[in-house]
């Protein structure tokens, strides 16, 4: 799918949190692409801007452009390797936060939804129990609310797997869409917020060179 008026956010152009000779940990904001997309005009990109001052930069994982959140980037090929292999054997933490449509049917629950990729309508994802893969999210309810009549839910989501749009599809999934999201949320959701009220606010990892087990926390923005 094609970006439409792609208009990245230019303050803060850099949140940097954390650098050393191995690592990087950024606050990236919603609206602006984790790597650079194949069309000319969406080069820019949190790798892009940081790639301007420490070309050895390198990619470890992604968000979602309307994801606000941690992002780390290793900037040396072993410190790249290292982390890679912590997400691929799972023991990368990660938690995020969101606000969704409604109120969930349990204060904490997991889902375990095999999901795919819809072909035709890339970069949607859908739920394919016999095709899919394997998706898992955990959830928990931190406070629920009524704005205007409408109930909301804040949640944190903690990932087992890392699959595309995981999240977001295993909210909707559940009926509770994460607002403003404008790939799974219903019409009302989709316009209760401006912005995907998605954010991930908690990273941690143990750190390639020294082994040590590093947590990072962004604020929440909405």
């Amino acid at each position: 799918m094609t970006l439409v008026a792609y208009s990245p956010p230019q303050t803060p152009y850099l949140e940097i949190l954390y650098q050393d000779d191995a690592i990087l940990v950024v606050n990236k904001p919603s609206g602006l692409l984790s790597v650079p997309g194949k069309a000319k005009e969406h080069y820019d990109s949190l790798w892009s801007r940081l790639h301007r001052v420490l070309p050895t930069i390198r990619i470890v994982h992604r968000l979602d452009m309307a994801t606000s959140g941690l992002l780390v980037f290793a900037l040396t090929k072993s410190a790249q390797a290292h982390l890679q292999r912590q997400f691929e054997r799972r023991s990368v933490k990660k938690a995020y936060r969101a606000r969704v449509w409604g109120d969930l049917p349990a204060a904490s629950g997991s889902v375990n939804i095999a999901l795919r990729c819809d072909w035709p309508n890339r970069p949607r994802q859908i739920v394919d129990p016999l095709l899919g893969k394997p998706a898992t999210t955990n959830y928990r309810v931190l406070a629920s609310t009524q704005t205007l009549g409408k109930p909301y839910s804040d949640i944190e989501l903690e990932p087992y797997t890392g699959r595309s749009h995981q999240l977001r599809v295993h909210m909707q999934w559940l009926g509770h869409p994460i607002l403003g999201d404008k790939f799974y949320a219903h019409d009302e959701a989709f316009h209760a917020s401006d912005r995907l009220l998605l954010h991930a606010e908690s990273l941690a990892f143990y750190h390639p060179i020294r082994n040590d087990w590093l947590t990072f926390n962004a604020q929440v923005p909405f």
